[in-house]
C-alpha cells in the first residue's frame, strides 16, 4: 500500500495572489530585513543614502520611518505638521534634511538632538512659531516664510553653532536680531520686523580695529529701519548689508 504523503499548508503569497505551499519541517523562513523600510519605499523613492517624499499621495502627515543609513531626506510639499523627538532618533547618519513646504507648528525640542552628523536643515515655508535646539555641527539652516517672532528664538541658540555659515530668517516676524556665530558668511533677515540695531549686533562696539571677515552677505531689506541711522552697526563688515538707507 502507497504511504501516505504529509499534508502541506497553503499560504497565499499576496504579491501575485497566488497559493505557495511549505513542508511542516518547520517554521517558513521570510526575509524581515526591510519589514520597517518597505512601507517608506512603496511611498518614496529609495535610493542609496537618500529619500525622497515629495508631494505624497495620500496625504503624508508626519515624518516616515526611514531605512537605516538614511543620510539625505527630501520630504518637501506634504501635509507634516509636527516633528517629534522619536522621528529621526535611529538615523543618527542624516546630514541633510529638507521639510519645505509643510505645515509643521511644532519641533519638539530634543527632535534633532541626536543628529551629531546633520550639516543642512531646511524648514522653509511652513508655520513654525519657535525654533528647537540645533545640532553642534549645522552649517546651513532655512526658515524662510515661518511665523517667528524674537520671543520664539532663544537667545544664544545660533551663537554656540561655530560651524554655521548660512543662516535664512526672513519673512518671518522677528523684532531683533538674535546673536550670531562668527562663522557665519550669509545671514538673511528681509521682510521681518526688525526695528533697531546696536554696535554689537554685527561688530563689537568696544573695539573699532575688529573686522568680520567671514561675513559676505547681509539682507535687512524690506524691515522698518534705516540702516543709515545707524553706521556704526555695519564697521567691521566688509559689504553694507541690503536694505534701506533713506
Amino acid at each position: 500500500m502507497e504511504a501516505k504523503k504529509p499534508k502541506k499548508k497553503v499560504i497565499l503569497n499576496t504579491d501575485y495572489e497566488s497559493p505557495t505551499d511549505t513542508d511542516d519541517d518547520g517554521p517558513i523562513e521570510a526575509d524581515h530585513k526591510d519589514d520597517k523600510e518597505l512601507p517608506t519605499c512603496l511611498m518614496c523613492v529609495c535610493l542609496t543614502g537618500s529619500v525622497y517624499c515629495e508631494e505624497v499621495s495620500p496625504d503624508m502627515t508626519t515624518v516616515p520611518p526611514l531605512p537605516k543609513e538614511t543620510a539625505y531626506l527630501y520630504a518637501r510639499f506634504n501635509k507634516i505638521t509636527k516633528i517629534t523627538n522619536k522621528d529621526f532618533g535611529d538615523t543618527a547618519t542624516l546630514k541633510r534634511i529638507d521639510l519645505s513646504g509643510n505645515l509643521i507648528s511644532e519641533i519638539e525640542d530634543g527632535a534633532f538632538s541626536k543628529l551629531d552628523q546633520l550639516e543642512e536643515l531646511t524648514l522653509a515655508m511652513n508655520k513654525l512659531v519657535k525654533l528647537p535646539m540645533l545640532p553642534a555641527k549645522l552649517m546651513s539652516l532655512n526658515v524662510n516664510h515661518n511665523l517667528l517672532r524674537t520671543k520664539g528664538v532663544k537667545a544664544n541658540i545660533f551663537k554656540k553653532l561655530n560651524k554655521l555659515a548660512y543662516l535664512y530668517l526672513g519673512d518671518n516676524g522677528l523684532e531683533a536680531i538674535p546673536p550670531l556665530p562668527e562663522s557665519l558668511r550669509v545671514v538673511h533677515l528681509h521682510n521681518n520686523n526688525i526695528t533697531s540695531l546696536t554696535d554689537d549686533t554685527f561688530c563689537k562696539g568696544n573695539n573699532t580695529h575688529y573686522i568680520r571677515y567671514n561675513m559676505q552677505e547681509v539682507r535687512l531689506d524690506g524691515n522698518p529701519i534705516t540702516l543709515a541711522q545707524h553706521p556704526n552697526s555695519f564697521i567691521c563688515l566688509r559689504a553694507l548689508p541690503f536694505g534701506h538707507y533713506k
